[in-house]
């Protein structure tokens, strides 16, 4: 079990990829298949944090699993800006 979070560092859309084959985390921390798809395809990390924090705190986001929100969403964008900085023409 604490091999999911060392490989969601490195690879988050393969980790994605792995519950949605082998678990039914995804049905039960959204309500419909959009944002986990959108969050798939633009922020893997937010992703996998929420689905965190909704799975172990009883649907609702708040304390600690907050901050591991806001740090994925910085470490989501903070990639997609980094990549486009490197692109000067």
């Amino acid at each position: 079990m604490c091999l999911i979070p060392v490989l969601a560092i490195f690879f988050p859309r393969i980790v994605l990829i792995g519950i949605f084959v082998f678990s039914n985390w995804f049905s039960r921390a959204y309500e419909t298949a959009l944002w986990p798809v959108l969050g798939f395809l633009f922020m893997p990390f937010t992703t996998l944090a929420y689905m965190a924090a909704v799975l172990n705190n009883n649907h609702s986001v708040n304390g600690w699993w907050l901050v591991l929100i806001i740090i994925a969403v910085l470490a989501d964008l903070g990639g997609q800006g980094s990549s486009a900085s490197t692109k000067k023409d």
